[in-house]
């Protein structure tokens, strides 16, 4: 939790964190990532047969160990809106009988060439847990208890022994299952009405867990502030499970409700702080979550519902068309964006179950591949700092800082929740080391920053990690990378100087 202060430009600006006052646990899972059949996500992306950067299962090993890097701890796959006309029966089983099918979402030809099974042995090379999203668009419920059954029965049954017989004996216990994905959007394949959708997703629910009631089911939401939201969330976060449960149940049919957030703006000081009204989608779908309970008089046993957001990053829709791979080039502006996206996560750790950015490689993302190698994009370096550091729990910090009054994207942000031109976070690690996190989206001014209660043990030292660059506008291409992290070292003492258009991490062992 962070507490913001607006103070005139003149005014000298300053952090105070508290590292003894933990305010919830960051859930690993905010540093997810998400593959679609999209682009070239997956084929040229992750799985790149004949290329000598591939290994023998075709899959890009460097991009393997870029994820690995992150850390990352849960992948969401196939999609998107690829999902709503995918069969996944198409892509197990031998590879020259699988059948090449019209793709619908991005107007291509799905091969089929990687399917379920791939997908689980490139989480395992990576160290990551699969999320699987079913369709409910052209699928069956059938379908769809297949592939839970497929998945993660250890039974003698049908779907089970296929498995076996496609050569995975033991059952891959998959716990994230998505109920659809953006059933609510006009360009969805069988858009839903949210009545239509919230019948269909709390029946489908009731069989999933009744085959396995260890899965968490995941709602598919729109952007957290809609009448989607509060509708789905009201008909399906109820404590009655019709004879799933009892009385005394702990359990409930929907474990986490999904959000999807993009931003992106032409100019730097509204690209930057568009991610707020991702913070603020939190917080509102947390609240309609509340009113879901309470309206359903849902008792306080029954653990609350987190939000997903499953789908997040920077992306302009006319300068990276999906149609034609949604192949980003960022900018140090989007990668201070990203930063506030991340805070923002820090800061509603309390709430937050998962963020998957999307997506992993190439499309909209992080790294992108050529025949040769893999860029890392500027969006990546922030990203990396996060997942490395800010990991444990969320500490309370009050922040006193200027404030961008400009024009907002979305517009209702200026409303809603404050833009301030130091937006921070703070963690602390499990190994006893305080993480600040602080992004000065100004593109012209370096902020004298005091900061209270520091306290570092030992030496005093402060280790710094800085992303920055010439001015917001840079790119890192294949050819010249203009964005990275410089690592240094600070005393602790007086005042720290926080550069224009930069993101710095400063970490210290806990003297508290």
């Amino acid at each position: 939790m962070a507490t913001f202060t607006r103070i005139e430009d003149g005014d000298s600006p300053s952090i105070t964190i508290h590292p003894d006052h933990k305010i919830a646990k960051i859930d690993d899972k905010i540093y997810g990532g998400f593959t679609e059949h999209m682009g070239r996500c997956i084929y040229g992306g992750i799985y790149d047969p004949g290329n000598p950067l591939s290994d023998e299962n075709g899959f890009r090993k460097d991009v393997i160990e870029a994820l690995k890097e992150l850390k990352v701890p849960v992948v969401r796959y196939p999609g998107g809106n690829f999902v709503a006309t995918y069969h996944w029966l198409d892509g197990v089983g031998p590879k020259e009988n699988r059948p090449s099918r019209p793709e619908l979402a991005w107007i291509g030809t799905e091969t089929n060439e990687f399917g379920t099974d791939e997908f689980m042995k490139w989480c395992e090379l990576v160290g990551c847990e699969p999320y699987l999203c079913l369709n409910f668009g052209t699928g069956t419920l059938d379908e769809a208890l297949a592939w839970l059954e497929y998945c993660n029965s250890d039974r003698n049954t049908y779907y089970a022994n296929l498995r076996r017989k496609n050569g995975r004996e033991k059952p891959y216990n998959v716990k994230y299952w998505a109920l659809g994905n953006e059933c609510w959007g006009p360009w969805q394949v069988e858009q839903m009405t949210k009545e239509d959708y919230a019948k269909k997703a709390y029946q489908w629910a009731k069989a999933l867990k009744l085959l396995d009631p260890s899965i968490t089911l995941i709602l598919c939401g729109e952007t957290g502030y809609s009448s989607w939201d509060h509708y789905v969330l009201k008909e399906c976060v109820k404590w009655d499970v019709h004879g799933l449960g009892n009385e005394n149940t702990t359990k409930s049919l929907i474990d986490m409700h999904s959000i999807h957030i993009y931003t992106a703006d032409k100019e730097h000081l509204a690209n930057a702080t568009a991610p707020r009204s991702a913070e603020r989608a939190i917080q509102m779908a947390s609240a309609l979550i509340d009113l879901a309970r309470i309206e359903n008089k849902v008792p306080a046993t029954v653990p609350k519902q987190k939000v997903c957001l499953d789908e997040w990053n920077v992306w302009d829709p006319a300068r990276a068309p999906g149609e034609q791979g949604a192949e980003e080039q960022y900018t140090l502006s989007d990668a201070l964006a990203v930063a506030v996206f991340l805070n923002g996560f820090v800061r509603q750790a309390r709430d937050l179950g998962m963020a998957n950015i999307a997506q992993s490689v190439n499309v909209i993302s992080p790294l992108t591949t050529s025949p040769r190698g893999l860029v890392k994009q500027t969006i990546w370096w922030p990203l990396l700092l996060f997942s490395r550091y800010m990991r444990g729990h969320t500490v309370a910090l009050n922040v006193r800082a200027p404030e961008y009054a400009g024009r907002t994207q979305p517009a209702w942000i200026r409303a809603a929740i404050e833009t301030p031109l130091l937006d921070c976070s703070a963690a602390l690690g499990d190994d006893g080391y305080v993480n600040l996190a602080v992004a000065n989206l100004s593109e012209d001014r370096d902020y004298e920053v005091a900061l209270h209660g520091l306290r570092p043990a030992g030496d005093g030292k402060v280790a710094v990690f800085t992303v920055t660059g010439d001015n917001v506008h840079v790119t890192n291409t294949a050819d010249e990378q203009k964005v990275g992290i410089r690592e240094g070292e600070w005393d602790g003492q007086g005042k720290f100087t926080f550069g224009k258009h930069s993101f710095t991490l400063l970490r210290w062992k806990s003297g508290a």
